[in-house]
């Protein structure tokens, strides 16, 4: 099948799972073409199978705000007519559903039906989608949609909740490739970031507000209290500057190391002893699950669909978001000695073998195939 992938090529979640949707489906036999403004973070290889057509947004002074929207169907269109695509896939309600929606009534427009798949992640939904100025478009755009799905139990019940939906929605999980986190660096290498009786703590993320970074920090802070350890965050965003004063304020921050965005993730993952992840909201928390595939335990909130991933007592612990005090508890229980953080981490492993590439995908395949059967 020659399938369009529509979705923002950042180190968001959402943007991740596309990429690794198309490379895998691609690998499958499937002609995949990304749609967007740049090329995906992820999307090291461009093949037969693999494409990639950027988006230009020409610069119009009559325009405030330059017309993404506009310029994204428009390329849809193009592309479609130009290499036969027969689905379209969009990641994240706004503004991808929306622009999808616009393509397919032009195509039609000239005898080209083509069936369209919307994926919703999590704040497309719960954050902007459900912002009264979008909220209407949001809706007409997944209603639209031939197939609707979401990444997790509990997205689908927030966007059952929040929106007046007519479609089915299918819970497809977010996933991971089990095989490229199994670990192959030297325990040398493991130095450049502690010193060999120090545990090695992580949080990986855009460090927005709901990520609870903060939180990441008193975590930690208790945490090196009581064990000798250092704490890597990686990510760029508007509470870094926030944390890194709380460090100095804590006098640990020659304990905390701030990495912005990286493309050493598996490496980092590698060297961690344990993962941090207290969000106030998580649509899935692949975050978490990317942890778990590396072998590292996971210390979480409960919320959304975090409690679908990190299975309590078995891949870590989850504890009601801003409990920071339950958090750094169930940590040392994990961290407190060798044997039994070997045991958490081979339980982590095992635990994310749920969501290999393997056993997802071909729920997509499955989804699309129902997609067009729709429009037959």
């Amino acid at each position: 099948m020659k399938i369009a992938i529509v979705c923002y090529p950042t180190f968001g979640g959402s943007g991740v799972v596309a990429t690794e949707l198309g490379i895998a489906l691609a690998g499958r036999g499937h002609e995949v073409h990304f749609i967007t403004y740049k090329q995906p973070v992820r999307l090291e290889l461009i093949s037969h199978n693999v494409h990639f057509h950027e988006v230009s947004v020409p610069d119009y002074p009559l325009f405030h705000y330059q017309p993404y929207e506009l310029a994204l169907s428009s390329k849809l269109v193009d592309m479609v007519k130009l290499y036969k695509i027969e689905l379209l896939h969009v990641h994240y309600a706004i503004p991808h559903a929306y622009a999808g929606y616009m393509a397919k009534k032009m195509l039609a427009e000239e005898g080209i039906y083509i069936p369209m798949v919307t994926t919703l992640h999590g704040t497309d939904i719960t954050l902007v989608g459900n912002h009264p100025f979008y909220k209407p478009a949001v809706t007409f755009s997944i209603n639209q949609s031939e197939v609707v799905t979401s990444v997790s139990e509990s997205l689908k019940e927030d966007t059952l909740r929040l929106f007046d939906i007519k479609k089915e929605i299918n819970v497809v999980p977010n996933f991971i490739d089990v095989v490229k986190h199994n670990n192959t660096y030297t325990e040398c290498q493991r130095d450049l970031m502690a010193e060999k009786h120090e545990r090695i703590i992580t949080h990986i993320s855009n460090l927005r507000p709901v990520k609870r970074v903060v939180d990441v920090i008193e975590i930690f802070d208790r945490i090196q209290k009581d064990i000798p350890a250092k704490l890597i965050i990686v990510g760029e965003g508007p509470e870094k500057e926030r944390c890194e004063a709380l460090c100095i304020t804590k006098g640990i921050e020659n304990k905390v190391l701030f990495l912005g965005n990286s493309s050493e993730i598996d490496k980092i993952l590698c060297f961690t002893d344990l993962f941090l992840l207290p969000s106030e909201k998580e649509s899935f928390g692949l975050a978490a699950l990317e942890a778990m595939a590396s072998g590292v335990p996971v210390i979480s909130s409960n919320t959304g669909g975090l409690p679908e991933v990190n299975v309590q007592g078995v891949s870590g612990y989850l504890s009601n978001a801003g409990d920071v005090e339950d958090m750094a508890k169930n940590a040392l229980l994990i961290l407190k000695d060798d044997e039994t953080l070997l045991r958490f981490k081979q339980q982590a492993k095992e635990a994310s073998k749920r969501f290999d590439t393997k056993n997802i995908v071909p729920l997509y395949e499955e989804v699309y195939e129902k997609a067009s059967n729709k429009v037959l």
